[in-house]
């Protein structure tokens, strides 16, 4: 039995995993993670060939969550098993712990690629790392890595190769992915077992798709849900959805619909990789020694209460992302409605690999075995730090620089997407009898937000102002516990 400790360079030790290399599992991992793409305005429709190898083959989760509706700090959870108030990184920027010191000096050295290194894997990344990722240097514990500079691009895109840096003008980003993968998958040793990861842009903004994709869906139009393009009352929202316009105007709806076409085309390259890659794990007898996963950093909102696009917010359209994952112990077609979180799957990997959970990671291994008529309770919490400074003002928009305000665009009618104090904390609770959720905001109001999601999916009723004190005060204290939690704590019903 081998023991690893791990330390960063200030010396902060965050305890060890064990691997008994005698009691390997012979299994290898594989991690599909898009960026935006939503499960409740059907992203999942176009991907008939995803839907066909993963989720027809395996498991399907439908309440599964990111713990913070953004790219970077979604992301960092999936690499660690964390919350973002554990590994500090809050928002997409640097001063927001985005690939910043903290990161780069104590929680990188301690994430999945370097435990599952140290276990004896060849490790694999392609794709977009971290928002804020421009470096040459390549992140511990991966054997090949195919980094992408910032944020996703589908064309003109910069990458660091294994530690040499490259720009590609005229190639798919996708389609560029897709060859990497294919290409390790294919130059595999046979006596080593393999860790790898593949994070394409789609279907991120500016949804360029493939130009063989780029006249698919020509009917396709936005998903008008109830709360699409509806004005919000003082009592019914946090402030940030009540400002003007109250409601797109109806010049801009066009673009919501253009807008879900081309993020739907922007898939399909995605796709077409997924087949590829099964495809080839096949070919070289690895398919059924794989457990591949299949999901998205967050979810994405498109005219939902008249915000025009983006995430960010704590509604199901933003927090709820797809989860597959089919592997040689799972049954197809099987279906799990407890609720897991994207910090689940470090420590599901870890299990599967006969790994010993180190006792920091805040999520909890995946049910892939438990009986889909048993819901587990739990308890997610959901976190968000508000963006926005008096650098981050537009002045083509009808708001002041001392609002400190972000993502006010002309195209979303100057309907802000966040502001510095759009900051929340929810308590996401699953049960038998129970599918809640709990708001408190960080803003002058302390406004509160609180929906019955089994009668209430779109959230239009907000119950936060309307139940019992005790209840509210109940769940009031789990949000004081959760943002505290660390490791088993994280998992207590408060």
């Amino acid at each position: 039995m081998y023991t690893f400790a791990y330390c960063s360079l200030v010396v902060v030790c965050f305890g060890s995993i064990s691997a008994d290399v005698n009691s390997d599992s012979g299994y290898n991992f594989l991690v599909i993670v898009t960026d935006d793409q939503d499960i409740m305005l059907n992203g999942m429709t176009p991907m008939a060939k995803t839907l066909e190898h993963i989720a027809n083959e395996g498991m399907t989760f439908v309440n599964a969550f990111t713990t913070s509706p953004i790219c970077c700090p979604s992301r960092s959870s999936i690499l660690t098993g964390k919350y973002a108030h554990n590994h500090q990184t809050k928002n997409n920027s640097r001063s927001g712990g985005c690939y910043g010191r903290v990161w780069r000096e104590t929680i990188e050295p301690a994430a999945l690629p370097v435990w599952l290194s140290h276990a004896g894997y060849d490790t694999f990344f392609a794709g977009k790392y971290l928002n804020e990722y421009f470096s040459a240097s390549i992140p511990p514990g991966w054997s090949q890595w195919f980094g992408l500079h910032g944020n996703s691009r589908y064309y003109n895109f910069t990458v660091t190769e294994n530690g040499k840096v490259a720009t590609y003008t005229n190639e798919y980003f996708t389609d560029y992915l897709d060859t990497k993968t294919v290409n390790f998958l294919k130059n595999l040793r046979a006596d080593r077992h393999f860790f790898a990861m593949v994070t394409p842009p789609a279907p991120h903004a500016p949804f360029t798709p493939a130009d063989r994709h780029k006249d698919l869906f020509p009917n396709v139009k936005a998903i008008q849900t109830p709360n699409f393009n509806i004005s919000s009352s003082p009592l019914q929202k946090h402030w940030l959805l009540t400002m003007e316009p109250s409601t797109l105007p109806l010049k801009f709806l066009d673009e919501m619909d253009t807008i879900h076409r081309k993020r739907w085309q922007t898939l399909m390259a995605v796709d077409n990789m997924v087949e590829n890659i099964v495809n080839i794990l096949r070919e070289k007898k690895l398919l059924e020694k794989t457990f591949i996963f299949y999901t998205s950093d967050n979810g994405f909102h498109l005219g939902q209460f008249s915000q025009a696009y983006d995430k960010r917010q704590p509604y199901e359209t933003d927090i709820r992302v797809p989860l597959f994952v089919r592997g040689p112990t799972i049954k197809p077609k099987a279906v799990q409605e407890s609720a897991v979180a994207l910090l689940d799957i470090v420590p599901t990997i870890l299990q599967l690999a006969n790994l010993e959970l180190p006792s920091f990671l805040d999520g909890q291994p995946l049910p892939l075995h438990s009986d889909a008529d048993v819901l587990i309770e739990r308890q997610l919490l959901v976190e968000y730090w508000g963006e926005g400074s008096l650098e981050t003002y537009n002045p083509e928009c009808p708001w002041a620089a001392q609002d400190r305000l972000q993502l006010c665009t002309v195209d979303a009618a100057c309907h802000c997407q966040d502001a510095w104090n759009n900051t929340y904390n929810c308590v996401r609770h699953l049960a038998t009898d129970l599918n809640f959720i709990y708001c408190e905001f960080k803003d002058n109001q302390n406004f509160v937000e609180a929906y019955d999601i089994a009668n209430d999916l779109y959230q239009m009723k907000n119950i936060g102002f309307e139940i019992l004190p005790s209840i509210r005060a109940k769940y009031s204290l789990a949000i004081q516990n959760l943002t505290a939690c660390v490791g088993h704590t994280c998992h207590i019903i408060y």
